[in-house]
């Protein structure tokens, strides 16, 4: 038994082409497949596309938690390497922002939900996980220090420099 009319699909030997385009704009329709190929995550992710990123702190800030919940959650504003784009990062652990100076060198990954906001942080999307190459659940249980900072190449040459002439005076 076969319908004559309002089937609503070309049929027959050459109706492949039509249902194959068809099939092509329709799938745009769908939530999953237009946000895996739209590029969107490309546009609007400040790692664009990577699990971390290194960035430099530019300041410490402290977020309000959303309702029902009252805490200040301490956050640092980072300026992200690869593009300069600033993100706000929590800081886990309780008193680790002692352990986050300005201008230090941390390595920042996402916090959980692809992109969202976690929890009663809002807008705050990425986490910090190290600061100047030491990772902060280390920081937190005491078993590494924080390095120093580096004397930057001038000064070693100057100190190079002081060890020269000394040896020429001896």
């Amino acid at each position: 038994y076969k319908k004559s009319m309002g089937s609503g699909k070309p049929r027959g030997i050459w109706a492949a082409r039509k249902l194959r385009i068809h099939r092509r704009e329709q799938k745009w329709a769908l939530k999953k497949f237009k946000k895996a190929n739209s590029g969107r995550r490309w546009k609007h992710d400040p790692l664009v596309g990577a699990s971390h990123a290194a960035g430099i702190v530019v300041g410490k800030v402290a977020v309000e938690a959303k309702q029902p919940n009252s805490a200040v959650r301490k956050c640092v504003r980072v300026q992200l390497k690869k593009n300069n784009k600033r993100i706000t990062a929590f800081v886990p652990k309780d008193g680790c922002l002692n352990f986050i100076d300005e201008n230090d060198q941390v390595l920042i990954s996402g916090f959980g939900r692809k992109g969202h906001s976690v929890g009663d942080l809002p807008g705050v999307r990425f986490k910090v996980v190290k600061v100047a190459t030491v990772s902060i659940n280390a920081l937190f249980r005491q078993k590494k220090e924080k390095p120093h900072k580096q004397s930057s190449r001038y000064d070693k040459f100057e100190a190079n420099l002081f060890v020269v002439t000394m040896k020429t005076y001896i």
